[in-house]
């Protein structure tokens, strides 16, 4: 018998039962929202676990078995797209945000530039929540096929820079190469698979120690030379930007090729 990728053979007296390894993380103030939808997606072959806020679910955004976020953002406060932000600086699940109806569209666009990767306004249909889930989850197997396929296949193009992956040859503006070190490439490319969204350091710590032995080294001390080589003021950097008590967050728009 073959299993399903996302899924687990359990064996009984009597039956083989497959049953899903991934789960939803489904985190809604309101309780009979969260009752619902739990029950829907559940109904649907997918787990859910369902908690009131995003302070009691820090622990659960690096859950192995976790595959989506559905994240409803407050109506007013100034801090309402702080869980947003939290969240994308540790972790890169795929995240739906669910919004009241009378949210501002700045705050839509917001968390959409923040890294929310679909926005659903109440009340919304529970059939089209699932069937977002469900095109962000198959989009995101597609990425990662492509990328084990040929994972230095392409670049990036940003504010007139170019960096092709295969060759890991870096052009400026006007042309010019720039030579990188394997941790500058690595923390460069951390940057531009997750462009506009707060990393933390731990994050990007653990990026750069894939290709150089950094563990003596701070990251902000790397973030400060690769700012020399990008940045035409690294005093005043438009690029990398520091983002206060998170990390660091890549400000120019990134074009895959």
């Amino acid at each position: 018998m073959s299993v399903r990728e996302g899924t687990a053979l359990i064996r009984t007296d009597t039956a083989e039962i497959l049953v899903p390894t991934s789960h939803l993380l489904l985190i809604d103030g309101d309780p009979g929202i969260r009752r619902s939808l739990a029950s829907f997606f559940e109904a649907h072959n997918m787990p859910v676990r369902a908690v009131p806020d995003w302070r009691t679910s820090r622990q659960d955004f690096e859950a192995s078995d976790l595959s989506l976020i559905v994240l409803d953002l407050p109506l007013g406060g100034d801090d309402r797209l702080r869980p947003l932000r939290e969240i994308r600086s540790r972790s890169d699940l795929p995240i739906i945000v669910t919004t009241d109806h009378q949210c501002d569209e700045s705050d839509r666009v917001i968390a959409l530039e923040m890294g929310a990767d679909d926005h659903l306004a109440k009340p919304f249909s529970m059939r089209e929540l699932l069937a977002r889930v469900r095109a962000v989850l198959r989009r995101r197997k597609m990425g990662r096929m492509a990328r084990a396929r040929d994972p230095e296949r392409g670049g990036f193009r940003f504010g007139g820079w170019q960096l092709h992956r295969r060759a890991r040859h870096l052009a400026g503006p006007r042309g010019n190469t720039v030579l990188l070190t394997k941790g500058e490439y690595a923390l460069l490319l951390a940057f531009l698979e997750t462009p506009q969204r707060p990393l933390s350091r731990e994050r990007l710590l653990q990026a750069t120690r894939v290709l150089e032995d950094v563990f003596d080294r701070s990251i902000d001390v790397q973030v400060m030379r690769l700012r020399r080589k990008l940045e035409e003021d690294p005093g005043s950097p438009q690029i990398i930007r520091t983002e206060r008590g998170v990390g660091y967050v890549f400000i120019p728009s990134v074009d895959p090729f």
